[in-house]
């Protein structure tokens, strides 16, 4: 099965070697039909502390790496 790939932003670098990355999506409204924005956030493993808040990255799902953690982050993205 392939990995989910995801964009996203760096909202909090607190934890040791994790990051928490919001990721925005455009969905539709079902009655309305205007697009509306909604958003999650993803713990992933950052095992370097290299990202910081700001950051633009991708994060690749993994095997669960705690309780929380399920993504590893691949890459800073432009």
């Amino acid at each position: 099965m392939p990995r989910r790939v995801l964009q996203g932003t760096v909202v909090s670098d607190k934890s040791d070697k994790t990051v928490v990355v919001k990721v925005e999506k455009n969905v539709m409204h079902p009655v309305y039909k205007k697009y509306i924005k909604r958003h999650n956030k993803y713990a992933a493993h950052d095992p370097l502390n290299t990202y910081k808040i700001g950051d633009s990255v991708s994060i690749i799902e993994s095997k669960p790496i705690s309780k929380t953690k399920k993504w590893v982050v691949a890459e800073k993205s432009a």
